[in-house]
């Protein structure tokens, strides 16, 4: 079988408009992954390792790259909106569609940007203490960059553009200013305990893996890009590239100033960080990589995730409101408001009971590692079903990339409760949350859609299409 799927055209009259070129995807992939929550695992693992912290970042980049490619594939294959879900119902059907971008995407923003919020609101009331009524900073970075994101995509990529340049600077200077301080004159890296194979060490990969999460939101904006065939790639391994030197140097500087102990203890290693090398002047630092961290991935999020949801309308798989384009902007307003409403309502709970905060947000990650291995299976069933299909970017060396995605991810999953205690919570949640999306996924698709589970839709028009519940029931005398 030959057959070829083109990229549909710019400029689509009734559609959603082609205006990103490769800066601001690389903004989006860079903005949507360092968020104040990466800043503190990273500093919090090299406390524990010391300098043998970079080989389970080198790990994980390797394991970050292996997505790249996997999404680099299908986004350009299947260029919808919908990303996730639209390129695992073409290849292992409906219901791990479903269960693999709600649980993988929705849950976890649902939880991740509501804590990163929280930590904005604690690092602005810290450095400035009784200056602002509790919660006011988080509720009001929330509406600001949704009145943002639907005022249209153009808006958005140059508030990323610029978010993710202010971020990336303030890193850098923390890093470098720690690498030239008196106090990296006086301390060696050596001194704090360079062992790379020593016990414990490889187990942190789960841990920094987190640093490399979610590049792949550039995806969803595959409709809204200009030469997505060249920039979708291109902007999730600059992204990532980018990312990893960063880490490094972020590190790097933190391991020369301050005694591997106080990183691994501290909750708020990047204040302790920022203070140690610059003192008071460092709280400035700080604030801007909070800010432009925290907005940076907020504003990611509310040009994505809506997305996502906006593709999955249009496949039938979600409520078809999702897919009502603003006139002007045409940006799929219900969809934005929707996520920053799911976003908000659990700000007050997190705020609460930060411990059992940790606790979802970890199991939400375990739901997130569950996705990637989807869409690297979801890159060999097509391999295998569609062999001679057009595709615009072929993942190299298949298909190594995707079996060792597959297992870095599993290994990932495996150590991902950072105490023992913690273990059978984390995967007791998140069993629960898998168990919950997948009773809704089955109704929705077997009762609303009427269709089977895990049979795939075709890709191409010619393709018989999967029988439904509708063309199984028996014809009327």
């Amino acid at each position: 079988m030959s057959a070829s799927v083109s990229i549909p055209a710019t400029g689509q009259s009734g559609g959603l408009r082609r205006v990103l070129g490769l800066g601001p995807l690389v903004a989006v992939a860079v903005g949507l992954v360092v968020s104040q929550g990466v800043m503190v695992l990273m500093l919090q693992g090299a406390g524990l390792a010391g300098l043998g912290f970079i080989i389970p970042l080198g790990i994980a980049y390797l394991l970050a790259l292996t997505y790249a490619l996997s999404f680099s594939e299908l986004s350009l294959m299947i260029p919808r909106a919908g990303s996730l879900s639209s390129y695992t119902e073409v290849a292992i059907g409906h219901f791990p569609a479903i269960l693999a971008t709600f649980s993988g995407y929705m849950v976890v923003a649902m939880f991740a940007l509501s804590a990163e919020l929280l930590l904005l609101d604690l690092i602005i009331g810290k450095v400035y203490p009784g200056a602002l009524p509790p919660m006011l900073v988080a509720y009001g970075v929330l509406a600001l960059f949704t009145g943002f994101n639907l005022l249209g995509i153009d808006v958005f990529a140059r508030l990323q553009s610029a978010l993710a340049l202010v971020m990336v600077v303030s890193l850098l200077a923390l890093g470098l200013g720690a690498v030239g301080s008196d106090l990296a004159a006086t301390t060696t890296p050596l001194d704090q305990g360079w062992n790379p194979l020593q016990a414990g060490t490889l187990t942190l990969a789960a841990m920094a893996i987190w640093g490399f999460v979610g590049a792949e939101f550039v995806c969803p904006l595959v409709e809204e890009t200009r030469r997505p065939e060249r920039n979708i790639p291109r902007s999730m391994i600059i992204g990532l590239t980018l990312i990893f030197g960063i880490i490094v140097l972020y590190c790097l500087g933190a391991l020369l100033c301050i005694p591997r102990e106080q990183l691994a203890a501290d909750p708020l290693p990047h204040f302790l960080f920022a203070t140690t090398v610059f003192g008071e002047a460092g709280k400035l630092f700080l604030v801007a990589a909070a800010v432009t961290a925290t907005c940076s991935t907020v504003n990611s999020s509310l040009a994505a995730l809506p997305r996502m949801l906006y593709g999955m309308a249009q496949n039938g798989q979600a409520f078809p409101q999702f897919k009502r384009l603003s006139r002007r902007a045409r940006t799929p307003w219900v969809a934005v408001l929707f996520i920053a409403a799911i976003t908000g309502l659990p700000i007050l709970l997190l705020g609460q009971d930060p411990d059992a905060i940790s606790l979802l947000l970890l199991a939400a990650a375990l739901a997130w590692l569950l996705a990637y291995i989807i869409v690297h299976i979801d890159v060999i069933a097509l391999r295998r079903r569609y062999p001679h299909i057009a595709r615009p970017f072929r993942s190299p060396f298949y298909p190594w990339p995707q079996v060792l995605g597959i297992a870095g991810m599993l290994f990932a999953i495996y150590h991902v409760s950072p105490t023992p205690e913690m273990t059978a919570k984390i995967f007791g949640t998140a069993g629960v949350v898998l168990g919950l999306i997948s009773v809704i996924a089955v109704a929705w698709i077997r009762l609303v859609m009427g269709k089977p589970l895990f049979v795939p839709e075709p890709l191409t028009p010619s393709e018989p299409a999967p029988l439904t519940r509708a063309a199984l029931s028996p014809e009327p005398l």
